[in-house]
């Protein structure tokens, strides 16, 4: 997995752009499928009600990377504590 060979602040920088696009495309999402329903045609209407279920997901992984990344550096610091 290409994202976990990264150092911890790369991957801490990777998740929150994460965290900040599935957030996007989330609110783009209930936007455009629950307020502008009845001004989009049917492709559209069905794009955004995909990025209701893609957001959520961008999020949830772009919140797993934090932790990852998190607990890299907590052991990268408890690692210098002991030495």
């Amino acid at each position: 997995m290409y994202p976990l060979n990264l150092p911890p602040v790369q991957i801490l920088h990777l998740s929150s752009q994460l965290l900040w696009s599935g957030l996007i495309l989330l609110l783009v999402g209930l936007v455009a499928a629950y307020g502008l329903e009845k001004h989009l045609n049917v492709p559209t209407l069905v794009l955004a009600h995909s990025l209701t279920l893609i957001g959520p997901s961008v999020l949830k992984i772009g919140y797993v990377l934090r932790l990852i990344a998190q607990e890299r550096l907590n052991d990268r610091a408890c690692a210098h504590a002991v030495a």
